[in-house]
């Protein structure tokens, strides 16, 4: 049982850092989609543009704060139980 709670503890780790990481990069990923999306497409208007850069840029945010706050969820919820295990 305790191996289990344990692989919990290091996947909520994984989604925190993977979260943190698409997180705080979430602007340099959004412009290098955008970029490559308008390469892509072989160019495209100014304003254009720019509600695609932010909708990426959104899109990994949104995709980011999910991660973390799974993350975080689980890692808290598996060492609670791992701690109470401990006391009985």
């Amino acid at each position: 049982m305790k191996e289990n709670l344990q692989g919990f503890v290091i996947i909520g780790a994984l989604c925190i850092l993977a979260g943190g990481i698409l997180t705080f990069n979430s602007v340099s990923f959004g412009i290098s989609m955008a970029d490559s999306w308008l390469a892509d497409r072989g160019g495209a208007d100014t304003g254009f543009y720019q509600i695609i850069v932010k909708s990426y840029i959104d899109s990994f945010l949104v995709g980011g704060g999910v991660m973390l706050g799974f993350g975080l969820v689980l890692t808290a919820l598996t060492t609670y139980k791992l701690m109470k295990g401990k006391e009985s």
